[in-house]
């Protein structure tokens, strides 16, 4: 049996490695991630997550874990942005106000799959020009669900979260940990 993440992002990766997981391969899944027309923000998230761990090739014992993260403005998808300007779009209007980060986490061992949203509500203050422009320096922006990394220079712009740190990361340990276990993964391997 080998645990296969379906992902290239570092930030899952570490999350696992703070499990004391190391996957023993990364395969990350190339499907369309554009959602269907009136997709609302939790199903997106989840379908896009069951369509990763569908689409890895792996032998019928094997494990495989993937995740999507999705950043939720009311019905609004806030994927990640295609530049600049989008991510200062996407920053501006999640300034001073409570959004949702959603991330799915789904596991697949043959044909069994087992799928879990956890949703965490996120306040963002207002940026100034100054701070808003400085991140959008960084580049810290692209690539990322919303427009920014909790983790990195952004963890300065969120006064409150109310839920799963590492969900809002990209991969919410506790929950992957039970889904990895029902899979019949020993986390606690010697």
């Amino acid at each position: 049996m080998k645990l296969i993440l379906g992902s290239a992002s570092p930030r899952r990766k570490d999350l696992l490695a703070q499990m004391g997981i190391v996957p023993d391969a990364i395969l990350p899944p190339d499907i369309d991630e554009d959602p269907r027309k009136s997709e609302l923000p939790r199903p997106y998230c989840a379908r896009l997550a069951r369509e990763k761990a569908q689409a890895v090739a792996a032998d019928a014992d094997d494990i495989v874990l993937c995740a999507d993260t999705t950043v939720a403005l009311g019905r609004r998808i806030l994927g990640k942005p295609r530049d600049a300007g989008e991510a200062a779009q996407f920053l501006t209007m999640l300034g001073g106000r409570r959004h949702q980060v959603i991330t799915a986490v789904a596991v697949r061992r043959g044909h069994r799959l087992w799928c879990r949203e956890v949703v965490t509500d996120v306040k963002m203050k207002r940026l100034s020009d100054l701070e808003l422009n400085a991140y959008l320096a960084s580049g810290e922006w692209e690539g990322k669900a919303g427009a920014y990394a909790i983790q990195g220079m952004a963890g300065a712009f969120i006064p409150w979260i109310s839920g799963s740190f590492t969900g809002v990361v990209g991969l919410p340990v506790a929950e992957t940990a039970a889904l990895l276990a029902a899979a019949g993964y020993n986390l606690y391997r010697s």
